[in-house]
């Protein structure tokens, strides 16, 4: 889901720029008010741990590919969607500045897909199941699927409005390996909530239900 550059022309990859700058000035208020001693090493936790789930990359077609995406997750356990565009933000910097892991003039189509989509569908999906359901496991693992599938699709408008390959294939081909791959997303979001609510209650934000559990 790593969009390289040339996938998108300049004009438009400026258009994703300036709303991903948006999203990311709300993302560093959010952590200015919101951060403290306690929550920091877990950014980094979550940021390291993100990184490395993204680094499972598995090709789709038309020279893109899948993998986890990790912004159900961060938006989860902090309680906020404007944390996964902060964390996010991070490990796509370092990904593309020093792995050469997605573009540098389209990162911000990348931000915005993997962050702030990713985030704001997997944190309001959650929330809305949670109050259904009653279960912050399933509702987590849900979340965590279509916080995966969504981006992915996104990704493949994207490139369609780019010219870089047609609207319908992409869509099947994204949404295909994503549904798939989001399964075993909302599993590792499940488990890793369930570990930090049973190992350290304290950690999790109490506003989602987690800790309570």
């Amino acid at each position: 889901m790593h969009i390289p550059d040339a996938f998108i022309p300049l004009p438009q990859a400026a258009v994703y720029w300036i709303i991903a700058l948006v999203f990311l000035a709300l993302a560093i208020r959010w952590a200015r008010s919101e951060l403290n001693e306690d929550k920091i090493p877990l950014i980094a936790v979550l940021a390291a741990g993100i990184f490395a789930l993204q680094s499972f990359n598995l090709p789709v077609s038309m020279g893109t590919s899948g993998h986890l995406v990790g912004g159900a997750l961060a938006a989860i356990v902090l309680g906020s969607p404007f944390a996964a565009v902060f964390i996010l933000t991070l490990v796509l910097i370092i990904q593309g500045f020093i792995f050469g892991d997605g573009g540098i003039t389209v990162m911000g189509a990348n931000i915005l897909n993997m962050g702030v989509i990713g985030g704001f569908v997997g944190y309001y999906t959650f929330q809305g199941l949670l109050k259904v359901v009653k279960n912050p496991y399933l509702s987590s693992a849900v979340a965590a699927w279509l916080a995966c599938l969504i981006p992915a699709l996104a990704c493949a408008v994207e490139m369609s409005v780019a010219g870089t390959f047609p609207l319908v294939p992409g869509l099947v081909a994204m949404g295909i390996y994503h549904a798939i791959i989001g399964v075993i997303e909302g599993v590792v979001t499940a488990v890793i909530i369930y570990v930090l609510a049973m190992a350290r209650p304290d950690l999790v934000d109490t506003s989602v239900g987690v800790a309570s559990v």
